[in-house]
């Protein structure tokens, strides 16, 4: 198979999924299975949409410990998964593996660190990889042989490249942990410098490269009084936001070539009661 690697934020998938699908969806058992149901239908369409020659289902760690210890406000605004949610999130590795869709989990990392990983071990054998999530922090993968899947309501879905990154935040997608840790990223709880927002976190980069040049550049007072002082102020704290953002790298192995084993698939959606999925699979 020639196709890219599809590779999947499955904990952004089973949330976006758990609230956008009714709770009244449920399974055999009685127990809602709509975060499974639009998760496999998305990676279903995704399968449809691109061909790929494997598909890589990632799944991690709520927040990477080392990620809390570096600052204690990072994911700290989140609510607890809803039991609802975790109850599908514990049968969601059987299900997607038995559509033949790898599966990898790591219980200190995070999804995001594996999606990562994923990328340049598929770019560094010679192959693309197509990731689908909803995480900024991901457009740091984005090279020529890594895209990120561009959801559109209503139409098909998109990718973007290193151009589009270039086109939606004036960067290139190697300095993207340089500018959250300006800009801020309110998702996980990461502030940014005081007064600084996208645009002049954008141009202060195009300017002095990465955050070390921008420090630089403030301490040697090369920048605007107020500017250079809130830097200055705020330098330890910024070098800890990039850590945070800068995605870590995870020993894998490449998922071999596996077309999509629907048959199996439907049997897997049937034990859980979703028998319109299973019915939808079978007549395929």
């Amino acid at each position: 198979m020639s196709g890219p690697l599809l590779t999947l934020d499955i904990p952004w998938l089973l949330y976006r999924s758990f609230y956008a699908i009714p709770r009244s969806v449920k399974g055999r058992d009685g127990m809602p299975v709509g975060a499974l149901l639009g998760t496999v239908n998305t990676t279903l369409a995704l399968v449809d949409a691109f061909a790929p020659r494997a598909v890589a289902c990632c799944l991690g760690a709520e927040d990477a410990v080392y990620r809390r210890e570096l600052y204690a406000g990072y994911h700290a605004q989140r609510e607890p998964m809803p039991d609802e949610l975790r109850a599908q999130w514990t049968r969601a590795d059987a299900l997607l593996a038995a559509f033949g869709w790898t599966v990898a989990v790591h219980d200190e990392l995070e999804a995001d660190d594996l999606l990562w990983s994923y990328a340049r071990l598929e770019a560094g054998a010679g192959g693309r990889t197509l990731i689908a999530t909803a995480d900024r922090d991901l457009y740091q993968a984005v090279d020529e042989r890594t895209s990120v899947v561009a959801f559109r309501p209503g139409g098909a879905p998109a990718t973007l490249g290193p151009r589009e990154v270039r086109e939606r935040y004036g960067i290139d997608p190697s300095q993207v942990p340089d500018l959250i840790a300006l800009r801020g990223d309110p998702s996980d709880g990461l502030p940014g410098a005081k007064g600084i927002g996208a645009k002049t976190a954008a141009a202060l980069l195009r300017e002095h490269r990465d955050l070390d040049g921008v420090l630089s550049a403030a301490a040697a007072g090369r920048l605007a009084p107020r500017l250079s002082l809130a830097l200055r102020a705020q330098a330890g704290e910024l070098r800890a936001f990039r850590e945070i953002a800068t995605l870590q790298d995870v020993a894998l192995e490449r998922p071999p070539d596996a077309p999509t084993d629907r048959p199996a698939g439907a049997a897997a959606a049937r034990e859980l009661g979703m028998t319109a999925l299973a019915k939808r699979l079978e007549s395929n």
